[in-house]
């Protein structure tokens, strides 16, 4: 087994681990938050329950997706199975919007029956702060994860955990102002959850699409690789650099030019200086293809 797939192995295991612990907690918070949502008379709390329940089913898509995209490239995947972590990420960011959607139709209807509303008890506001503090702790550590390991859907869970943690504060103000005599603020808590979670799920699909229909890598990474290039011995010239985005990891396309009348050896050579130099220098980078074009001896010096 090669160092590169001791650590593809190693990482999966993180991530897989990181998904686990997540899985188990939330689904301890969503059944307190539920019992101090009923218990309290808090529609927030409820909504916070809810929204902890989904984080359930989205950390078995992440898990999946983690799993599936660490796997190696096969002879009907040569280019690896990376794309499966952002599908996981749309497929979590699909979820995540129907669970926003389901909090909002909830606290409306609250809203439009104000004879219903009540004042919510101080478990509804204890189970606020607790489940604050670590759907946060949540955050930082699947973050922490997700950027040892490159992965694009526990990235997105993490980001999820951050809507949790803001929906928790949201819920914790609207049953603090409702405990000082607004009502409306629970259901209102509501209304600013559902939107967070509206927010969460738009950054989390749009990222997840642009790595799924090969967006070119961000122009200053694109500027620098045109610079370790262009610092190659041998490389006359850049005619062309292409790059896509492909799940977390990036092709490259690259066109240069050399003196057209050295032997086919030494133009390899200088292709494989790029390709080396490219993979070397972007860690992120899963391929470099190079294709060099003759530069008549005339315009040898002028392309640099």
């Amino acid at each position: 087994m090669t160092e590169k797939s001791h650590f593809s192995d190693a990482a999966e295991k993180l991530a897989l681990n990181v998904s686990l612990a997540s899985f188990l907690m939330n689904l301890l918070l969503s059944v307190f938050k539920l019992f101090a949502g009923i218990a309290g008379h808090s529609q927030a709390m409820i909504s916070d329950a809810v929204h902890s329940a989904s984080d359930c089913a989205s950390t078995v898509v992440v898990m999946i997706g983690v799993h599936c995209g660490h796997r190696q490239a096969d002879a009907n995947h040569p280019f690896g199975h990376e794309r499966l972590e952002s599908a996981a990420s749309l497929i979590l960011a699909v979820m995540l919007g129907i669970t926003g959607v389901g909090v909002g139709v909830s606290a409306i209807r609250t809203l439009c029956h104000p004879a219903a509303l009540q004042v919510p008890g101080k478990a509804a506001l204890m189970m606020a702060v607790v489940s604050i503090l670590v759907k946060e702790g949540q955050y930082w550590w699947t973050r922490w994860a997700a950027l040892t390991v490159d992965s694009d859907a526990l990235m997105a869970d993490a980001w999820h955990h951050r809507s949790d943690s803001l929906s928790s504060a949201g819920a914790f103000l609207g049953i603090l102002g409702a405990r000082l005599g607004y009502p409306v603020l629970d259901p209102l808590a509501s209304i600013i959850i559902c939107m967070l979670i509206a927010k969460a799920a738009y950054d989390i699909f749009r990222d997840a699409m642009d790595k799924m229909v090969d967006k070119s890598a961000p122009d200053e990474v694109v500027a620098d690789m045109r610079l370790v290039i262009a610092q190659q011995k041998g490389v006359a010239g850049i005619d062309e650099i292409k790059t896509r985005l492909f799940g977390a990891k990036v092709y490259v396309d690259v066109e240069i030019a050399a003196d057209g009348s050295q032997p086919l050896t030494e133009s390899h050579q200088i292709a494989e200086r790029v390709h080396h130099a490219v993979e070397e220098n972007f860690p992120a980078v899963k391929h470099c293809m190079v294709h060099v074009n003759p530069l008549p001896p005339s315009e040898k010096t002028k392309r640099r």
